[in-house]
């Protein structure tokens, strides 16, 4: 473990058994006031009374087991069951029914081209014999308006 950066300048050449027995400023970043609040509240003044006050080690316990604790099985009931339940109101994959009575569409119905079938179809049409000399409409401009 490299010492320095935990320790201020002036602790380098200690080793663990002597930091142990140092006051709480050797930390690096520790600061005399922090030092002094330490004190007042817990009457700390040493490293190894830190690392031995039970707050810190019942935090420690707590944080180390949280990261080990499964999620409470209850938990995990309640959001399948939300989850399903959701699924049941509003099942994302099923389609709209066009009647009460049909539930699924199997094949889907016969779809008319869209660019013949157009209440304006046949003034479209004209106008582009009109413009180019020829029909446009559909793919390839073979189609006439009304033809699907």
């Amino acid at each position: 473990m490299n010492i320095q950066i935990i320790v201020n300048d002036t602790h380098h050449d200690k080793c663990f058994r002597e930091l142990v027995d140092q006051p709480v400023t050797a930390l690096r970043g520790m600061t005399e006031q922090q030092a002094n609040a330490l004190r007042d509240a817990f009457g700390i003044n040493t490293i190894g009374e830190l690392a031995e006050l039970k707050a810190v080690k019942w935090a420690r316990a707590i944080r180390t087991m949280a990261f080990a604790e499964a999620e409470p099985s209850g938990n995990v009931a309640k959001e399948a069951l939300i989850d399903d339940a959701v699924e049941m109101t509003f099942p994302a994959s099923d389609p709209v029914s066009i009647q009460s009575s049909i539930t699924r569409i199997e094949v889907p119905p016969e779809k008319v081209d869209a660019s013949s079938d157009h209440q304006g179809a046949a003034a479209i049409e004209a106008s582009n014999q009109q413009a180019i000399g020829s029909n446009a409409l559909g793919p390839g401009g073979d189609k006439t308006a009304g033809a699907a």
